[in-house]
């Protein structure tokens, strides 16, 4: 049996999860979540607990159930504290400015790039060169933080581009003129 699908996932108070038959959804303060699951698969609460159960024991089943049971962890965290992801903008002259529901990036091209954010994500400006996307979703906010690093990724040589917040980049030693 899959050691990650036999953990018990703690329910917080104020986090309502509902079953009907093929989608889960998980209800709490920050909104609702829906993730698809498959039809050997099943949710039980119980305790203040929620059990993912399966009914076989093929090779497919066996690897979904820890998929699934993974997922719903992601999900009770993004209803109750939310995920969040810091971006840093480094080069001379670059930065970004939030308009609305988009971000604009100037870093490097002839023009600004715009990027529009998806729908449940924020995102916030500090000092022009620090962005935070914020959302209930994990996958929707690592899609949108890493299409922002997509945009113009940390260069080896100079180390300007846009990198998450603590990553780390081993820089290159340029050419040696003789």
């Amino acid at each position: 049996m899959s050691r990650v699908g036999r953990k018990l996932i703690p329910l917080p108070k104020g986090v309502e999860i509902n079953s009907n038959g093929h989608t889960v959804s998980v209800k709490g303060p920050l909104g609702r979540l829906e993730w698809p699951l498959v039809h050997n698969l099943s949710v039980a609460v119980a305790d203040g607990h929620v059990q993912v159960n399966r009914s076989g024991d093929e090779p497919k089943i066996r690897a979904l159930h820890g998929l699934a049971r993974a997922e719903l962890s992601n999900m009770v965290i993004g209803v109750t504290k939310g995920y969040e992801r810091t971006l840093e903008i480094t080069g001379v002259g670059y930065k970004a400015q939030l308009q609305g529901k988009s971000l604009s990036l100037n870093v490097g091209y002839t023009h600004p790039v715009v990027y529009d954010l998806p729908a449940g994500v924020e995102a916030k400006v500090d000092k022009q060169t620090i962005i935070t996307i914020k959302g209930s979703d994990k996958r929707k906010v690592g899609q949108a933080a890493a299409d922002l690093r997509a945009i113009k990724p940390p260069d080896v040589y100079k180390q300007k581009g846009i990198r998450y917040a603590g990553e780390t980049l081993r820089k290159k030693e340029g050419k040696t003129g003789k």
